[in-house]
């Protein structure tokens, strides 16, 4: 949890310099009796379900945490309220004396804690009413409810967390593969923010040599402008390779929406079954079973896939049928990848022809033929109605055969290779000002290319510095933070 194991060291200073919203991190004195209403923020930080999980977290930061934490939370003996302890006892009404809950409290102060505030955490019991009691009664104490991200939006503004490493949390919570989980923690880990500020240094390193020569270039030795052109386009090098990484870790993150049309009956819930591994789709012999879209969630060499089952595509008077028909063409229109499937035994027909020409340009298409096990391997390989070569595989969904080169060969269709290669990965806020960034460095480098003076070098490559800045959080206005922030669960 972020609480604990994120602590940092009692003697780290605040890089920022400056304070968050609840006054001095610095501050580990007793708290006093006095609340500042709105100045401690609390949430429920564990998700909640009826009937689901023993253990639900309501967290608070702030001066007065835990003074809050000493009214409501009773330790019965001789329990010591010290920092980084836990206590045992019970959440009490103080208005009526109602035990509410049996549960513990970790007490982190200031600045040893997440958010270098006071922090409290009680550990109460899992599904909903005690939990939801717990948070009214810690409201109801002088805490005001935290905004979507708020905890993660104080480390940041107390220095406890750049803004690669705040985005990297949201991303470890949302991730749907180990892959995309590996590349959170490379970016929690610091790697993203180490790489994009040294690209800045390189670049500041060349801006401040510029701007000398530009105010004092009589008292300078001369600059090489080779020298400051090469270490510019190497920079610019290395965000274009960012950028294109950040578009494949995009996809480990957010994974493929893959839409698997076909006519009636060549297959599609059967293959949609052999790959989700589990009977999802019914499967007869009567054409036009599926009459709605079916999704199926799996994960192919670190990629989310959701596969949908569409409603095979064909002119029918039944108006169930014809709703469903309109949601495959709706699934068609916004699909990441298309898997085209056809009948081997009936051969390539016009139906299968015209339902290709429903695909978006530029939707990577894999054409699939199915039900190989049907005919013999001469027959397989000579397609009837086929062009040769223009069937991407042969398989069969009842039998398995083939099937199992069929995400590694979808995968390549859609430009996703070497991803174990990817060591950290923009997402795409960060992706978009990289390529700002990248395309400064262009017109700084065109200015060069032109003769024109130093000055005339430095307006754009300034403006990449200040977009390098805005990805780790150097440069970044308040609107920007407030709009990376809320896109967090609340708690976080």
């Amino acid at each position: 949890m972020d609480s604990v194991a994120g602590a940092a060291p009692e003697s780290e200073s605040n890089p920022r310099g400056r304070k968050g919203k609840s006054g001095d991190p610095s501050n580990t004195s007793d708290p006093g009796d006095t609340i500042d209403p709105g100045d401690t923020i609390a949430a429920i930080a564990t998700a909640v379900a009826p009937g689901a999980g023993s253990v639900a977290i309501v967290r608070l930061s702030g001066a007065s945490s835990e003074t809050i934490g000493r009214r409501l939370f009773k330790a019965p003996g001789q329990q010591v309220w010290e920092s980084h302890r836990v206590l045992y006892g019970h959440v009490v009404d103080p208005a009526s004396g109602e035990r509410v809950d049996e549960a513990l409290l970790l007490l982190m102060r200031a600045p040893r804690s997440f958010t270098r505030e006071n922090v409290v955490e009680f550990h109460c019991h899992g599904g909903l009413v005690a939990v939801r009691r717990v948070l009214e009664l810690v409201l109801a104490a002088g805490a005001r409810l935290a905004a979507a991200g708020e905890f993660s939006q104080r480390a940041f503004l107390n220095g406890r967390l750049d803004l690669t490493r705040a985005e990297a949390l949201m991303e470890l919570v949302a991730a749907r593969s180990r892959r995309a989980a590996q590349l959170a923690m490379a970016g929690l880990d610091g790697g993203l923010q180490r790489r994009i500020g040294a690209l800045r240094e390189r670049l500041l390193d060349q801006l401040a040599e510029l701007e000398a020569r530009v105010d004092f270039e009589e008292d300078l030795p001369p600059l090489d402008p080779l020298a400051v052109r090469t270490e510019l386009e190497a920079v610019r090098g290395e965000l274009a390779a960012l950028v294109v990484e950040a578009r494949q870790g995009e996809v480990l993150r957010e994974g493929l929406r893959v839409a698997i049309v076909g006519r009636p009956n060549v297959g599609k819930s059967s293959l949609l079954n052999r790959l989700s591994r589990r009977e999802r789709a019914i499967v007869t012999d009567l054409p036009g079973t599926t009459r709605d879209l079916l999704e199926s969630e799996l994960v192919l060499e670190g990629v989310p896939l959701t596969l949908l089952d569409t409603a095979g595509i064909r002119a029918t008077t039944d108006p169930v049928e014809r709703l469903g028909i309109e949601r495959s063409r709706g699934a068609l229109a916004a699909a990441d990848a298309v898997l085209l499937l056809f009948d081997l035994s009936a051969g390539w027909t016009a139906e299968d022809e015209a339902l290709q020409a429903l695909v978006p340009a530029g939707v990577p298409l894999l054409r699939v033929g199915n039900k190989a096990d049907l005919l013999d391997a001469d027959t397989v390989t000579a397609t009837p109605g086929l062009p040769a070569g223009a069937a991407d595989l042969a398989i069969s969904a009842h039998t398995g055969a083939g099937a199992e080169a069929l995400g590694p060969l979808l995968l390549r269709r859609c430009g996703l290779q070497d991803l174990q290669g990817i060591a950290v990965a923009l997402n795409q806020r960060q992706r978009e000002l990289a390529a700002t960034a990248a395309q400064g460095l262009e017109r700084s480098l065109a200015a060069a290319d032109a003769g024109l003076p130093w000055d005339f070098w430095t307006i754009d490559l300034r403006d990449a510095t200040r977009s390098l800045g805005a990805i780790t959080g150097e440069e970044v206005s308040e609107a920007v933070l407030d709009r990376v922030f809320s896109r967090f669960c609340i708690g976080k």
